[in-house]
């Protein structure tokens, strides 16, 4: 399975001061995706990069009661990712559901023991 990268992604109802913590680290935003859920609620999410080439994304989820700290691993093949996980215990934070929007494929997939990645797919157009 190839990964094409891997880094922190801190989802919150709030992620202003979240994303000006990280600023004052040396983190500048990268680019900023807004997708929006079958429910009709969207989800903002940034992507910021330091000088020394590290990532953290940070998504706004309004209506999360409390902040998560997951794992982004993007895939060029997000069923052979999904497979690989549920084959060792992994399951679908939504009942396996997937957000599927016109440039990004993902699930939130929770480990047996509670750790979790967010499986992403970016679909070029």
């Amino acid at each position: 399975m190839k990964i094409t990268s891997f880094n922190p992604l801190i989802v919150t109802k709030d992620p202003e001061p979240v994303i000006a913590l990280f600023e004052a680290l040396g983190f500048e935003r990268r680019h900023r995706v807004v997708a929006t859920e079958d429910n009709g609620v969207e989800i903002i999410s940034v992507r910021m990069k330091d000088l020394g080439g590290f990532y953290v994304d940070v998504a706004q989820a309004p209506n999360l009661k409390q902040d998560l700290s997951l794992i982004r691993m993007n895939v060029p093949d997000f069923d052979e990712a999904y497979e690989f996980l549920t084959a060792r215990g992994f399951k679908g934070a939504r009942g396996g559901e997937t957000l599927d929007t016109r440039t990004n494929r993902s699930a939130m997939m929770v480990s047996p023991t509670g750790f979790a990645f967010d499986l992403c797919q970016h679909i070029k157009e």
